[in-house]
């Protein structure tokens, strides 16, 4: 692959396209396992926590907006931090981060404790353990790395397939604290994922091994791009979409009387996800092909899918509308952040601080979505109004995208 093996890491004048890439990717799958596929499966908590601390929707939401916020806000630090220190040992701390903040909330006597420690405590720990490795999985892979990120990715759908039905069993078995109290166990494979993230460095052809090239701790001249604002702004109002759905599918479908299976409603979503993550990484593969244009599409077809959630009155709508959902967001959630990679957006040299801004600027709208939700529910008793927020941050997403 024209390069060698230099202090557990890659040095070489090519992208390897493979090699110990793959143990990357594998990596990077279990690490959506147990950052966004615990976040998305945060939901089954909410009717528990909200009898527990006798607090409202809206109060309760913030918990995973907090998280979000978190998470988001603080990738520059985690963009810092890896080309500092590097990504392994950035990424297995954040595995501690995660496994504490969840463990210390099982204890949790207040909803502003758990504001805390899953907010702030497990938020920074995920934005430790995402970021670093999806960025240094983007620098393993060039021809293939639509495709291989877009497959890793479904780690998270796998999670919300498996985690949903299984922790609502466990939760009638153990309780809703102990329960917390496993999954927050179950995280620390986060340190042994990282262990795994080999250092890579890519040199121009001829440049030889002893220069060293400075590289800067966080590029903000991308901020003065107008192909990286355009696709900031896309970001930012897309986050209104992505996490609040999953969050209140499982309360609308309680406020609509379904009684059983609704957790199979998560279920279904994350085996949908699969295969838009999938079926996008496979068609952004293809050469030649304006990837930006195709994310487009997706965008309005995930703006369409939000607004029928708002005319769902039994359990089978419901579950067309979770199946469309899940697809559409999958052919977004699993590529919006790997094309920061391409020419027309920011470039692959430059994809670590734009990463690290482009998460950052998405805080504001992770911070605001669910509790926005929670409001428009809290206000008229419909749960279906949740949706509208979000299909309207997903308008604005398509807007500024196909600028």
């Amino acid at each position: 692959v024209g390069g060698s093996i230099m202090e557990g890491g890659f040095d070489g004048a090519q992208v390897p396209d493979g090699g110990w890439g793959w143990a990357v990717a594998v990596s990077f799958f279990f690490v959506e396992v147990f950052t966004y596929g615990i976040i998305k499966s945060f939901g089954v908590f909410f009717n528990d926590l909200m009898d527990s601390f006798d607090e409202s929707n809206s109060k309760i939401s913030w918990i995973v907006s907090i998280c979000v916020f978190v998470l988001t806000f603080t990738a520059p630090l985690s963009t810092v931090l890896s080309n500092r220190f590097g990504h392994r040992l950035v990424v297995m701390v954040g595995g501690l981060l995660v496994t504490t903040g969840m463990v210390m909330a099982s204890f949790s006597q207040a909803v502003y404790h758990m504001y805390i420690t899953v907010g702030i405590i497990s938020g920074l720990g995920y934005c430790f353990s995402f970021l670093p490795t999806v960025t240094i999985l983007s620098q393993y892979f060039d021809r293939r790395r639509s495709v291989v990120t877009a497959v890793a990715s479904t780690g998270e759908c796998f999670a919300v397939f498996a985690f949903a039905p299984a922790i609502t069993a466990l939760k009638e078995s153990i309780g809703w604290r102990n329960s917390l109290l496993f999954v927050g166990l179950l995280q620390l494979n986060i340190v042994v994922c990282g262990s795994l993230l080999r250092p890579i460095i890519i040199r121009a052809p001829g440049s030889p091994k002893t220069t060293t090239q400075k590289v800067p701790l966080l590029d903000f001249s991308i901020l003065k791009e107008k192909s990286f604002i355009c696709y900031a702004l896309f970001g930012l109002f897309a986050t209104l979409g992505f996490f609040a759905p999953p969050l209140y599918i499982i309360p609308l479908g309680i406020s609509l009387g379904i009684d059983q299976d609704r957790a199979f409603l998560l279920s279904a979503m994350a085996i949908a996800e699969v295969f838009g993550r999938i079926g996008a990484g496979l068609v952004l593969n293809k050469e030649p092909i304006r990837k930006i244009y195709i994310e487009l599409i997706c965008v309005i077809l995930l703006t369409v899918s939000l607004f029928a959630f708002t005319f769902a009155t039994e359990f089978w709508g419901l579950m067309s509308c979770s199946i469309f959902f899940g697809f559409m967001v999958g052919t977004v959630g699993g590529t919006h952040i790997p094309l920061l990679a391409e020419e027309d957006v920011v470039g692959i040299e430059r994809m670590s601080s734009a990463a690290g801004v482009y998460v950052f600027i998405q805080s504001i709208s992770g911070l605001a979505g669910p509790p926005l939700a929670g409001l428009l529910v809290d206000q008229s008793k419909i749960y279906s109004r949740a949706f509208y927020s979000c299909a309207a941050g997903m308008t604005m997403a398509a807007m500024c995208l196909a600028l």
